[in-house]
């Protein structure tokens, strides 16, 4: 990071300006939002009103202050990196500033009031208490699975299904002894009252919609790439799958296989050959994903895994858990239900933690077909499956369709630039609403995105005769309020969020 980068760079979620002057104790708030967000920089010496460089090369004493604040101010304390970087500051005479880098921790983090904070954009916001716990099930710091269902008893557990469970993993002793000395299934707490687990009645529990009504896994079909309601509604089926994790991790992985098409053509060298839309792992893999690391303890909402002609969505209640994040998901472990996974490993549902993802992209590479992508719509984590098209099919379904797209681009061109104008009229007047404006740049990228989602930044540089740290720095501005990336940097799209 340079100097000019920190003067330009507005605040957001990963970077903050403050003076020399603040308050031990406010420091500590920013520091602590971060480390329980995703992370930042922030640049102390440059006032964070007016962007002034004031420098902290007169502030020996403060500076020393500033530094013992994630030891002395932060609960517990956060493992921070700094840096002096020189500049020139506001009176033209050489200086520093200090850059602290707070990672995303694994911890929840407090200040010395017990008060919680998470970084939110440009803002700092205080946790409620509900918010703080579900933190700390997000971070893995405490495990909502082993908390006690308010009103479940011994009798609400199938032991038929403990039995078998069992018998799988070698477990000599009897179901009850199993459920009383494993995984603290059942306890007893201080009055002498057993309790039974979460975990315990979605694994093992007779009818676990008791307890959980929106504890299940529904698929809906949609006719065309869109999901319209009302009049134009295009749900052609909508299927419910309840009862353990067990049988719903089982029954929709079988109703998906009768869902996914199989296209047999002519290859290469006069080969026929047999391409699914999606493969069979992928199909496994993601049902057990939203099943096994789904937040249990949100109950508004069930799993759902929506069917477009061009993609899957699974749309699983909870965000990325722990340090998951989608840079690292590949190749970062964590699980929000240990107990649970552990048991659909046991049935071979689970291979090896951790590998699971990293699988998934591999095999939709192999087909040809663009990465995951990954949204966060408040609490619901959005994973988008993109449907095979093998490269032998593209060729032919190009080939085939060339003289059909030569008759109507020209009417389709006209249209789109319609439809574009519309969109453009409507996200400016959105911005309004907002309190936000959208200056020509940034309305000149949206109607570049908009008639062509796969333009590169680069692109987009060259028509606007702007820079490509100016067009980004545009981008960020709308990211996420009326623009998102779907994919990855590369094969990836913009969408615009009307």
């Amino acid at each position: 990071m340079i100097i000019q980068e920190i003067i330009s760079r507005k605040e957001d979620q990963t970077f903050d300006c403050k003076s020399i002057q603040i308050d031990s104790k406010a420091l500590a708030i920013t520091i602590v939002a971060f480390a329980n967000a995703d992370g930042g920089t922030i640049a102390i010496g440059v006032s964070d009103k007016n962007r002034k460089i004031e420098g902290v090369d007169q502030h020996t004493e403060k500076l020393n202050e500033l530094l013992r604040v994630p030891l002395d101010f932060c609960n517990p304390s956060v493992p921070i990196t700094s840096e002096l970087l020189p500049c020139t500051d506001k009176d033209g005479i050489e200086n520093h500033i200090l850059l602290m880098h707070i990672p995303a921790s694994s911890e929840l983090h407090a200040n010395q009031a017990d008060e919680a904070f998470m970084r939110v954009g440009d803002k700092s916001r205080r946790l409620s208490f509900e918010e703080r716990i579900q933190l700390m099930y997000d971070k893995g710091e405490r495990y909502y699975e082993d908390t006690a269902v308010y009103g479940a008893t011994v009798d609400d557990i199938d032991m038929a299904a403990v039995e078998r469970y069992t018998e799988l993993i070698g477990y000599t002793k009897s179901a009850k002894q199993y459920l009383h000395e494993n995984n603290g299934f059942i306890t007893t707490n201080a009055k002498g009252k057993k309790q039974v687990s979460v975990a315990c009645i979605l694994l093992f529990g007779k009818y676990p919609q008791k307890f959980f009504p929106r504890g299940r896994t529904r698929f809906i079909r949609y006719k065309g790439t869109e999901e319209r309601v009302g009049a134009e509604m295009n749900v052609i089926k909508d299927v419910t799958f309840e009862g353990t994790i067990l049988d719903q991790v089982k029954a929709t992985i079988a109703y998906l296989e009768t869902q996914v098409e199989e296209h047999t053509f002519l290859g290469q060298h006069g080969q026929f050959v047999t391409n699914r839309d999606y493969p069979k792992f992928v199909i496994q893999e993601m049902v057990v994903n939203a099943c096994c690391h789904r937040a249990y303890n949100i109950k508004g909402t069930e799993i759902q895994i929506k069917m477009f002609d061009n993609r899957l969505v699974f749309e699983s209640p909870g965000r990325l858990p722990g340090t998951v994040k989608p840079s690292n998901i590949r190749h970062t472990h964590f699980s929000r239900n240990p107990k649970i996974a552990q048991f659909l490993k046991a049935y071979d549902f689970v291979k090896e933690f951790g590998e699971g993802v990293d699988r998934v992209c591999r095999e939709l590479e192999a087909n040809g077909t663009p990465h995951l992508s990954f949204h966060l719509d408040d609490f619901i984590l959005k994973i988008t499956v993109p449907k095979v098209v093998s490269q032998a099919e593209s060729q032919i379904n190009a080939t085939a369709n060339s003289s059909k797209r030569t008759v109507n681009a020209t009417v389709n061109a006209q249209n789109a630039t319609v439809n574009s104008e519309n969109l453009i009229k409507r996200l400016i007047e959105k911005a309004t609403v907002r309190g936000e404006k959208l200056t020509a740049n940034r309305i000149f990228i949206l109607r570049l995105m908009a008639e062509n989602p796969y333009i590169t930044k680069d692109e987009m540089a060259a028509i606007t005769n702007l820079n490509a740290s100016t067009v980004m720095r545009n981008i960020e501005f709308m990211r996420d309020k009326y623009l998102r990336r779907v994919g990855p940097d590369k094969n990836g799209f913009w969408e615009i969020i009307d």
